[in-house]
């Protein structure tokens, strides 16, 4: 059955890729977003968020992916729900971080609480607020990634939270990290992320307290991608840098990404979003 999903403020048949762009209200920014199913026989399962939004005097500029698996249910929720508990928290305004984390946690909650309706998977988030054009505030949980390009080097702005990383944390909580030869490493032998959001049968070993970074955006800030795993297990960051670099259109750029990654035979679903401060 093909399902609909809306992306960003526009519906697209989910079984299929799906791209487009748009722009600060200034014109100054812009971004540009591909997404592509992988070649696993289930719906696609990345979602993303990319758009500028204005509340009162400022601007906001709200970009994420939000890779899920065991379904499509909690990527979905976090596409509608993530950002505006972010916004919504009291503190946003003057402790980003302590509302990001905060907003975080209560949004698993809620996941966690409603999962007879929203399934047993989960999904990986890396998020990314946009303020006033000039302080960026990254977050993330699971191995889905962002890059900043500085002066044209890749800077990762995230952790990748892989189970052999974080084996103490997981072994604390009574879990156990599988090494199987030609499998990666996962948790209780199943999930390949040490931290998500979901995951309810596996929360009491799993972590979904996000890793957060701020930058301030300077002149020598030029591009950001946030994509999912099926992008950075073929592509190292500096080469997606490069390839970003290279287009003026982010829109260009994102489906040269994944038209890349395809080509390295990536077998995941890929997304990206990019963001063209310049």
């Amino acid at each position: 059955m093909v399902k609909l999903g809306c992306f960003g403020g526009q519906c697209v048949v989910g079984e299929s890729s799906s791209s487009s762009k748009g722009r600060s209200h200034e014109g100054n920014i812009k971004y540009g977003f591909s997404l592509v199913k992988g070649k696993a026989d289930h719906a696609m399962e990345d979602y993303h968020v990319a758009k500028f939004v204005r509340i009162e005097e400022h601007e906001l500029g709200l970009f994420a992916i939000y890779d899920g698996h065991m379904g499509d249910e909690v990527p979905s929720y976090l596409q509608k729900h993530l950002f505006a508990n972010i916004i919504e928290e009291e503190e946003f305004w003057v402790d980003p971080r302590r509302a990001i984390t905060k907003a975080y946690e209560k949004t698993d909650q809620k996941i966690l609480s409603n999962s007879s309706n929203l399934g047993r998977g989960g999904s990986t988030a890396v998020t990314a607020v946009l303020i006033n054009g000039q302080r960026l505030w990254v977050a993330n949980v699971g191995d889905s990634r962002a890059v900043l390009s500085r002066g044209g080097q890749a800077i990762q702005m995230t952790i990748d939270h892989e189970p052999n990383t974080e084996r103490s944390s997981i072994e604390d909580r009574g879990g156990f990290v599988s090494n199987m030869p030609g499998d990666v490493a996962r948790v209780n032998g199943q999930l390949a992320v040490s931290r998500a959001f979901g995951d309810k049968s596996l929360k009491s070993h799993l972590r979904s307290d996000p890793d957060i970074l701020d930058m301030h955006i300077d002149v020598n800030c030029d591009v950001l991608i946030l994509a999912s795993d099926g992008l950075w297990k073929v592509m190292s960051n500096q080469e997606a840098v490069d390839v970003a670099r290279g287009f003026k259109d982010p829109q260009k750029a994102a489906k040269q990404l994944t038209a890349e990654a395809l080509k390295r035979d990536s077998k995941d679903d890929i997304s990206c979003v990019v963001v063209k401060f310049r």
